[in-house]
């Protein structure tokens, strides 16, 4: 018997039995049920520990000097007719084959689509219009730890009574820090009592943050990097933001300094899915939701759960493996190859934003994003040649201890804030969130949008990190 086999055959007799009682036993079963999942919470709660190590390190070349320049330079993007040439003789010597028929995306990225994307950026894409796109807010760089460390810092339109507030927003792969450019005017210009200060750093090795020259460089080191970051700009006190990538640094980054971080707001929910009560609640949920907690949005999210949870995962996550045991191979033809670094990185912006597109003969790709923006991100990839050591960040990350790491066996205590897309990758129920998130102050089904949210849907991102902040805020100070 199949492992799907044991799971349905174990559902249908939970549901017998359950079927079986009458209305008074399946409430003492409720009360029951919650009764012993406080009491192994509590205990879990007292056997945890509050906080994880700080540490310290050297990403920079050699041996760690005695004493480091804590400068931060303004730093402006720039590109050149040289880079423009090499660029373009690369796109005409493009080899392409042919896709299946009818394949569409359900191969990866279809190559008569691609054509249409390849020509585009050959002939239309205005890379100096681009430049200067993205020089439109500040940039700076400072040395954090051996290595430059880029970031975007842009200072609010303060309104007479409104109190501004430091929030860092953390990308992840394979996306940058531009990202961020279509939410950032969303919360530096605001109608509420709050306004931002934002600040958007490039994970070291992606983009214009220079790459770590030693081997170890995971989630806590760039949490701990970012921590210093935000001191040297001199916030005692901030908001984190995340996704992908930017969800588990900014995790970190409130597991280590708590008391720096006034609020967590998180587009991409982790919790550990393993625990035998989980198992429980997914095997009841379908059926009986408010027993585990479940709303039916979280039932018509989760299942049929192998499809959504096991299958689709499967289907998406091969790029992971690659990337988490032997990155430099695949990304040395990525690194030569402009096309092939725009179908591999483009391709996640496809499937990523709704599954769904892997059924369309274009991706659904302009659906959501212009060829602009698109082209933008992946050019942040090619002119600072950081697609491997960006895919390096799988591997430090992605090893045998992953599970067990401390950050992982530690629940977070500061204020957070979930927003939970519909065509996110997977769905954590708030049920299960609550036991990694001790203060959960807001849960939002979000009512459209999948894993690149604030490129997506940067109003509905902006909207719910404000009345997050706003809650944080108005307890805070009663």
């Amino acid at each position: 018997m199949g492992f799907e086999d044991s799971i349905m055959q174990t559902v249908e007799y939970v549901k017998e039995t359950l079927g079986n009682l009458d209305q008074s036993k399946l409430q003492l079963l409720a009360l029951s049920s919650a009764g012993v999942g406080a009491v192994l919470c509590y205990l879990a709660w007292r056997q945890s520990p509050k906080t994880i190590p700080v540490g310290d390190g050297w990403w920079g070349a050699g041996e760690k000097p005695l004493t480091e320049d804590e400068t931060i330079h303004k730093f402006v993007v720039t590109t050149s007719v040289e880079e423009m040439e090499d660029l373009q003789r690369r796109i005409d010597q493009t080899r392409f084959t042919d896709p299946l028929e009818d394949s569409r995306f359900n191969y990866g990225f279809n190559s008569n689509y691609l054509r249409r994307v390849v020509s585009y950026w050959r002939h239309q894409f205005d890379w100096e219009k681009q430049v200067k796109v993205i020089n439109q807010y500040p940039h700076f760089k400072t040395k954090i730890e051996g290595i430059d460390v880029h970031f975007v810092h842009v200072r609010p339109v303060q309104k007479a009574g409104q109190t501004v507030l430091p929030l860092m927003m953390v990308h992840g792969w394979p996306g940058s820090f531009y990202e961020f450019y279509r939410i950032i005017p969303l919360l530096t210009k605001t109608d509420s009592d709050v306004v931002f200060e934002v600040i958007c750093p490039s994970i070291p090795g992606y983009g214009y943050s220079e790459a770590p020259h030693k081997k170890g460089f995971n989630t806590l080191e760039a949490a701990r990097i970012f921590h210093k970051l935000m001191e040297r700009l001199g916030f005692p006190e901030f908001y984190v933001q995340g996704g992908d990538w930017g969800a588990f640094i900014t995790n970190n980054m409130a597991q280590m300094k708590p008391e720096c971080i006034r609020g967590l707001h998180l587009n991409m929910v982790i919790a550990r899915t393993d625990s035998l009560g989980q198992l429980l609640s997914l095997v009841i949920g379908r059926y009986l939701p408010f027993l585990v907690g479940f709303t039916q949005e979280d039932v018509r999210r989760l299942y049929p759960y192998m499809e959504k949870n096991i299958y689709d995962i499967l289907r998406e996550t091969g790029y992971l493996h690659i990337q988490a045991t032997k990155p430099d191979t695949a990304g040395c033809g990525l690194n030569d190859s402009p096309v092939g670094l725009a179908a591999y990185i483009l391709e996640k912006f496809s499937s990523w934003t709704d599954l769904g597109n892997r059924d369309l003969e274009d991706g659904g790709l302009e659906r959501k994003f212009s060829l602009d923006d698109l082209l933008t991100n992946v050019m942040i990839y090619w002119t600072t040649c950081s697609i491997i050591p960006s895919m390096r960040f799988y591997k430090e990350n992605l090893k045998k201890d992953f599970k067990t790491r401390v950050d992982r066996v530690t629940s977070v205590y500061v204020p957070t804030g979930l927003a939970a897309f519909p065509d996110e990758l997977l769905h954590c129920p708030r049920a299960w969130a609550s036991s990694r998130f001790t203060d959960v102050r807001s849960f939002t089904y979000m009512p459209r949008g999948g894993h690149f949210a604030a490129f997506e849907e940067p109003q509905l991102m902006a909207q719910d990190i404000i009345q997050f902040v706003e809650k944080v805020e108005s307890k805070d100070h009663k």
